[in-house]
């Protein structure tokens, strides 16, 4: 029988109850069967960064494991890895808290006018005309979901607002909530909110939320029974009216995985549909990924915009990357070095299938039309 996350959950805090009490024995036994359920876990994820993301906290579990035999024999104290419940409310997060200055601005990101648009005009236009935002009663701050194919530029378009608003921006990972497991996954989401809420302004971005807020279900307890109501706690506590400008990005591939309550007003005000690039993108991207390559006279950008067609920006620089290396290894091979040329391009675009198909656009259709 497949094990559960909240029988993960379950050995994990026991071990954790044991750790902390000094009863480093049956601390071991609970914490290597958790590091047990969670490599089990990993065997079935359904992609490589969640597999990845479990082995990582199964490694945490079992160098924990290890530790009781040392605190065993010396007779001291967990200090280092698991605080006290008093202690732990005031410990600092910037470990794991990735603080960043981003130098992307719209004006790097190809194509995408509408949605830029849409975005300065309920997100950015708040945070640069306060005066005129408090005039008209317009909220400052908020919640953004940016959703979309994979490779379509929702991570940049994130940076680019953080740095149009000139705000310092947080970057987490679902993975770096949760696998702070020694300590209490709802704190760690307090606590980086507090820390945002310390800069004059400040974006969070959370990449794939639809792992740390998942549909909720009636079965079962899980740790997600306590992230959830925290983080909807959290962007219900915007003062968005205040001195201090917050603003809480999400991004996900798959919206309809996310819990509904957080699509309700107050929560995820605006939701942004992150699609594959229009032409004018796929220009603009040819621009970017071959400008400071060398490009032979031959090659026709309107041709291949044509061609590109229903490819991600991430297709598009992986197939400059594959036409790039074709000259390149010639010329390793002794041959005189050459440009690119358009049957490089045109070459690596047919050894390339788009990463997005129909029925995936279709679903995020569905999604835009329903919300579901």
């Amino acid at each position: 029988m497949a094990v559960s996350f909240a029988t993960f959950e379950r050995l994990k805090g026991k071990g954790v109850s044991a750790y902390k009490k000094g009863d480093y024995l049956s601390a071991k036994t609970y914490l290597v069967e958790a590091a047990e359920c969670m490599i089990e876990l990993a065997e079935s994820a359904k992609t490589p960064e969640a597999r990845r993301q479990h082995e990582e906290i199964a490694t945490e579990l079992v160098d924990l494991a290890k530790d009781c035999d040392r605190l065993k024999k010396s007779g001291k104290k967990p200090q280092a890895r698991v605080k006290e419940k008093e202690d732990d409310s005031g410990a600092d997060a910037s470990d794991w808290i990735i603080r960043d200055k981003p130098d992307i601005g719209f004006d790097d990101i190809a194509g995408l006018d509408d949605v830029k648009e849409e975005i300065r005009l309920k997100m950015i236009y708040p945070f640069t005309h306060p005066e005129l935002a408090r005039r008209y009663g317009i909220n400052v701050g908020g919640g953004i979901l940016l959703y979309g194919p994979p490779g379509t530029g929702k991570t940049m378009m994130a940076k680019a607002i953080a740095k149009e608003i000139e705000a310092t921006f947080f970057v987490i990972s679902p993975a770096q909530v949760m696998s702070k497991w020694v300590g209490e996954a709802e704190q760690n989401i307090r606590k980086l909110f507090e820390a945002a809420k310390a800069e004059p302004q400040a974006v969070i971005f959370i990449d794939e939320i639809e792992a740390l807020i998942p549909r909720r279900k009636s079965d079962g307890s899980t740790v997600m029974a306590r992230v959830v109501p925290q983080i909807l706690q959290e962007l219900e506590g915007f003062d968005r009216k205040g001195d201090r400008a917050l603003l809480l990005i999400g991004a996900t591939n798959k919206p309809w995985m996310l819990d509904e309550a957080v699509m309700r007003p107050g929560r995820f005000d605006t939701r942004v549909h992150i699609g594959l690039p229009d032409p004018p993108a796929r220009y603009k991207l040819l621009e970017i990924h071959l400008g400071d390559r060398p490009v032979a006279d031959d090659v026709d950008f309107g041709v291949l915009c044509d061609r590109l067609d229903g490819y991600s920006g991430a297709d598009i620089r992986n197939i400059v990357q594959q036409a790039a290396a074709i000259p390149f290894m010639e010329g390793v091979a002794g041959r005189e070095p050459r440009p690119i040329s358009m049957k490089d391009l045109m070459g690596a675009t047919e050894a390339t299938m788009p990463s997005v198909n129909a029925s995936h656009l279709a679903r995020y259709e569905k999604f835009e039309e329903t919300g579901k």
